[in-house]
């Protein structure tokens, strides 16, 4: 990786299970979370009956998955479960990172954390954005909804949204993130399946078949 560039502004906050000292650098750049908007609905964040870190770490694998997708470095010898071998990387593996936590358990988002991570992504002189929530359906006006009033004010300073479309396949008019000043990218099955032999005790055997989804990037979004 190069250098962090001169114009990052940002910074990686320490929280829980969390030491930017070990967790970031030159490619995880910086790490916020956002947790007052959430609270201040829901409530104080429930670590004790649920997998979730008061911090910027990832703990469902959703952000994780996410970022590798837009950014992942490259590896060599990537497979699942001995199948699909070969090499597996992100749309711009070159890429630094930045980590705005603003969703919690099981999805839930504030709107006013949605719209403060977006105003400190401008701060911080990030490039491009890649937003992995949306409202559920119905749509809300584009003028009610925190992720279109943020990724509006975001294109005003220079900055590409990309949104994601949404898992309510394969219904039609399921889209979640339809604002024209942002990118919204599907995903879609690839051509591979991985098929799995159970064999039972009374010697009868039939095959799994698992298909793997994957995001795929138009080349000029994330350069």
């Amino acid at each position: 990786m190069h250098q962090i560039p001169i114009t990052w502004r940002g910074e990686c906050v320490h929280g829980e299970i969390f030491n930017p000292k070990k967790a970031c650098n030159l490619k995880l750049i910086g790490a916020r979370y956002y947790l007052k908007g959430y609270e201040q609905e829901h409530g104080p964040l429930n670590t004790s009956e649920t997998l979730e870190y008061q911090s910027p770490r990832d703990a469902n694998g959703h952000g994780t998955h996410t970022a590798s997708t837009a950014v992942g470095s490259t590896v060599k010898m990537a497979w699942f479960s001995g199948f699909g071998q070969g090499t597996a990387r992100g749309g711009t593996p070159r890429v630094g990172l930045v980590v705005y936590k603003v969703c919690w358990e099981d999805g839930k988002c504030s709107e006013d954390d949605i719209l403060t991570a977006f105003d400190e992504a401008i701060h911080d002189g990030v490039n491009v954005i890649s937003a992995s929530f949306g409202s559920p359906l119905p749509l809300l006006p584009l003028y009610n909804s925190s992720s279109d009033i943020g990724s509006f004010h975001v294109m005003q300073k220079g900055i590409s949204v990309i949104f994601l479309a949404g898992n309510n396949e394969p219904d039609p008019s399921v889209v979640q993130n339809v604002a024209p000043w942002s990118t919204c990218v599907g995903a879609l099955s690839n051509d591979q399946n991985f098929p799995i032999r159970v064999l039972l005790d009374n010697n009868l055997s039939f095959k799994i078949f698992h298909l793997e989804a994957q995001a795929r990037f138009h080349p000029d979004i994330l350069k």
